[in-house]
């Protein structure tokens, strides 16, 4: 186990190459890690608006301008 002081001596650079490195880590384990229910009944909910005619899709841009204004 990684102390957590051992993290804060880390570079901000360092820090999201070990995140990069557990995220790929877990991402191979496939099924064995199970969403939980919540997510299927988000999803759900996203897709029937979007076949409803009332989704929003917004660009890259579009998305970290409302992020910024709603700060």
């Amino acid at each position: 186990m990684i102390a957590t002081s051992d993290i804060e001596r880390m570079s901000v650079e360092e820090r999201l190459q070990a995140i990069e490195q557990l995220w790929d880590s877990v991402s191979r384990l496939g099924d064995a890690v199970a969403s939980p229910a919540w997510h299927g009944d988000v999803l759900s909910a996203r897709r029937a608006k979007v076949e409803a005619g009332g989704g929003q899709f917004l660009s890259i841009p579009e998305l970290r301008a409302r992020l910024k204004s709603s700060s």
